[in-house]
């Protein structure tokens, strides 16, 4: 080790170590401010081990002092705890600006009417902007973020036609208590030229291209005991929204894929299948003993549906 000596233009002495003969270490302080800043981060984590969970302590851990937070389970309990941020992000939920905001909003919307909820602009838009959301976690993943369904599966519920009517108190019993479609399948009913001429007067009532002859024939079948169609359909096939039944005439198709169908053919092949094969499926109940969305949520929920169809049908 080399003697230290000192820099001729600072004054500071060199740790007296030496590399490659004339490269020295200066022997300078540390500076103030990285002190002090050291000293900071002392003192920060001190105050944070006393205040908030930290160290391990055999299975459990210091859990901090003057951190309780209170909040509601799922369950509707008042639970106590330390701070945590399950426990923040529940309490802010419940009780931060925006969550007691929305909360008066929708105790606003809940005791309002739908004519009410729809006559004044601030209610309207607290519907849209907390609706897409209860639409996104509740329906979205059967009739697709924008509402448009999905053919054959999922009814479209922006386009101003309802299975099961669209009032707003029809809607939200259909929220409230799920629906159950069923059309029964005829392929032990019809032989397979009995089929054709159904499907081929069904596709008329819509203004479809069909086989005038196997039209008679399937009118006979559809308005007669044989199908027993307009039970249903009613005689001038426009549905019945008792039992969930289709409009036939309005060219919208929830079951049978027309829209992807480019020729005659494969039209009358589309009907054919759904008349053989039935209908069945199910919309899960949302009200009690099933998602048990609240009455308000289902509320705002049908609102929000409401609002969708009209401005899509506008």
């Amino acid at each position: 080790m080399a003697t230290p000596v000192k820099d001729p233009l600072t004054g500071a002495e060199t740790t007296g170590h030496v590399w490659d003969e004339t490269l020295q270490e200066f022997n300078n302080p540390l500076p103030r401010w990285w002190l002090w800043t050291f000293y900071g981060t002392i003192i920060f984590a001190i105050v944070y081990w006393i205040m908030y969970p930290s160290w391990p302590i055999g299975k459990s851990y210091l859990k901090g002092v003057g951190n309780e937070i209170t909040y509601k389970t799922d369950a509707g309990e008042e639970k106590t705890t330390h701070w945590n941020m399950r426990a923040l992000l529940a309490h802010d939920m419940q009780n931060g600006e925006s969550a007691l905001k929305q909360k008066e909003y929708l105790e606003k919307v809940g005791a309002a009417t739908y004519e009410q909820i729809a006559a004044d602009a601030d209610m309207s838009a607290f519907v849209r902007s907390y609706g897409v959301g209860m639409f996104g976690d509740n329906c979205a993943a059967c009739h697709q973020s924008g509402g448009q369904g999905v053919v054959g599966m999922y009814p479209n519920l922006v386009d101003d036609d309802w299975l099961w009517g669209g009032d707003t108190q029809t809607i939200e019993t259909t929220i409230r208590n799920g629906r159950l479609g069923y059309m029964p399948a005829f392929s032990k009913t019809f032989d397979e030229t009995q089929l054709t001429q159904v499907a081929s007067y069904v596709l008329s009532l819509s203004g479809e291209e069909a086989d005038a002859a196997a039209v008679a024939e399937g009118q006979k079948i559809f308005q007669g005991e044989t199908g027993g169609c307009y039970m249903c359909h009613t005689s001038e096939g426009k549905g019945m929204y008792a039992q969930g039944a289709a409009n036939l005439t309005d060219k919208i198709w929830t079951v049978a894929n027309l829209p992807a169908a480019e020729t005659t053919q494969a039209k009358l092949d589309a009907v054919k299948a759904v008349i053989h094969n039935g209908v069945k499926r199910q919309m899960p109940v949302f009200g009690k003993d099933g998602r048990n969305l609240s009455d308000t949520e289902i509320k705002v929920l049908t609102a929000y549906l409401q609002q969708m169809s009209s401005e899509t049908a506008q």
